[in-house]
């Protein structure tokens, strides 16, 4: 029995933690496992509803604050790069302390921010909340795992980790469902007050039913804190190039370049300073292999077709009149087509299938932007059902999988790289989704431009219906023609995404061939 178990516990050799910082697995009666699987679910909504009720109500949300656009996408900017940045201390800091004290510690200035906006709603203590909301949430995500873990009977285990990862992909259908002029009310108040419930919730969910005990371990080194010193502001400028490059645009405003440069400078300081250590938080040569990168840029590539789903979709209905309060029929469904993925995904997992069901996914998300291509000015949600189920279906078909396979590498390699392989698999999604909505958006603005000047040397004023449309009003047929090229960028967004994600599917294809041919072993086994 470990130094720090309770008396009531006794475990058996098999139920001890794969790594550090982890609880034990012992056998749970029925009741304390729907119990665990309770928890998981207030732990996993605890992490990201909050945040997707700010991310998809930004522009309205900007009002409430008496901001612009561009200052409310820094509250992104900060929640990403902190959520990147902070499974370099958290996992350390579980291993030496254990995670649920680790969590608490965390939550208590959590909850003191949320209940200081309360009564001085302002900017600042947004941008301060929401950098606290990001480090906090992947220790909360951690925590979704675990209890799910927990849950689940040793023979299943695995697919508990599937639907852990699938439960926060269903905040943001979750809080499209909310109406906005309620979430804006008085300084986000409706946030803060949800924020602040879902804080308490979960700390009272973790002292009620809380984990078995774990082992712990030193782990901290002195350069662990330059490294983050390193890391964090590098994420910062990484992420507020991403987000903002769009807005600004990337050519006309000099200091993103020169926050590109500063945020490159940083990253070699991290690599010099990992390579050099004679114990590493960065497992660098690991993180470069093959196995590794293929992992990543896959991971990134699906995270980046999936931005279609926040970006594509949400614009074309914007540009067609539409609000956030009207489409959720549109985002109820999505909601279901995630849950339906999550459970097909834990229910054909093996294994040998996970780089199928890797590339299943790609081209279920292909199939749904190719649906999506072909919009029009009276394109309304019940035209999108089908393609954004797709969308939705194949995202959390994919993020289960995929970090399986992830997962089952670092077991092989030993504790040493949960660390590495959290932080990149972090990097995948974090910065594949900010890169993603970069690269649509970029993308989007640049076609409707050159759609424009085509549909301009079209008219001719000998045109009755173009002579028609000018004696109307010259704004009314500028107008007109700024909503037709808009929704001809969306079509050509749509189809960019399927491009992308039919590569995804033909490369994991060519690693499946390729590794049947060289007799090469091309997914990585889940834990037991």
């Amino acid at each position: 029995m470990p130094p720090d178990a309770a008396p009531a516990y006794e475990f058996a050799s098999h139920e001890r933690p794969t790594l550090p910082g982890s609880p034990y697995s012992p056998a749970h009666p029925t009741a304390r496992r729907f119990g665990y699987a309770a928890i998981a679910v207030v732990m996993a909504m605890a992490a990201s509803l909050s945040n997707a009720a700010i991310s998809v109500n930004g522009p309205s949300l900007a009002g409430t604050l008496g901001v612009s656009q561009v200052d409310i996408s820094w509250l992104t900017v900060v929640y990403v790069a902190f959520n990147a940045s902070s499974n370099l201390l958290l996992i350390k800091a579980r291993m030496r302390f254990g995670v649920q004290p680790v969590i608490h510690v965390l939550l208590a200035p959590y909850i003191a921010l949320v209940f200081a906006q309360l009564f001085w709603p302002t900017f600042t203590m947004a941008v301060i909340s929401r950098a606290a909301a990001g480090f906090l949430a992947a220790g909360l995500s951690t925590l979704t795992i675990y209890n799910l873990l927990q849950a689940f009977p040793a023979k299943i285990r695995p697919l508990a980790l599937i639907i852990a990862v699938g439960l926060p992909q269903l905040a943001t259908p979750l809080a499209r469902l909310m109406p906005v002029e309620a979430l804006g009310l008085d300084g986000m108040r409706t946030i803060h007050l949800m924020e602040l419930g879902l804080a308490f919730l979960a700390l009272a969910a973790s002292n009620l039913l809380p984990l078995p005990p774990t082992d712990k371990v030193k782990s901290f080194e002195p350069l662990d804190v330059l490294t983050m010193i390193l890391f964090l502001p590098a994420m910062l400028l990484l992420s507020a190039v991403l987000t903002l490059g769009r807005y600004l645009w990337w050519t006309d405003t000099p200091w993103l370049g020169w926050a590109l440069v500063a945020a490159v400078i940083l990253f070699v300081g991290v690599i010099l300073t990992e390579h050099l250590r004679r114990n590493p938080l960065l497992q660098l040569r690991w993180i470069g292999s093959l196995d590794i990168f293929r992992f990543c840029m896959v991971a990134m590539l699906v995270r980046l077709a999936l931005s279609e789903q926040t970006f594509g979709s949400i614009g074309l209905l914007t540009i067609g009149g539409l609000n956030n309060d009207q489409l959720h029929g549109l985002f109820f469904i999505v909601l279901i087509a995630m849950v339906a993925g999550t459970v097909a995904s834990a229910v054909l997992l093996k294994p040998n299938r996970i780089p199928y069901l890797v590339m299943s996914a790609a081209l279920i998300i292909a199939l749904g932007a190719w649906f999506d291509s072909f919009a029009s000015s009276l394109t309304r949600p019940p035209q999108l059902y089908l393609s954004q189920a797709l969308l939705a279906f194949g995202s959390t078909f994919f993020i289960g999988p995929a970090l399986l396979y992830g997962f089952g590498k670092v077991i092989r390699q030993g504790g040493g790289f949960i660390v590495s392989f959290s932080v990149i698999f972090g990097l995948s999604q974090n910065i594949g989704g900010l890169a993603g909505a970069a690269l649509l958006g970029s993308y989007q603005v640049m076609q409707s431009r050159a759609h424009a000047m085509a549909l301009d040397s079209h008219l001719l004023a000998g045109d009755p219906q173009v002579a028609a449309r000018i004696a109307g009003g010259v704004s009314s047929l500028n107008g007109i023609v700024t909503r037709e090229a808009n929704i001809a960028a969306f079509n050509d967004v749509s189809r960019l995404v399927m491009v992308l994600a039919i590569l995804t599917a033909a490369y994991i294809g060519y690693a499946i061939i390729f590794n049947r041919v060289t007799g090469r072993t091309g997914a990585g086994q889940p834990a037991s």
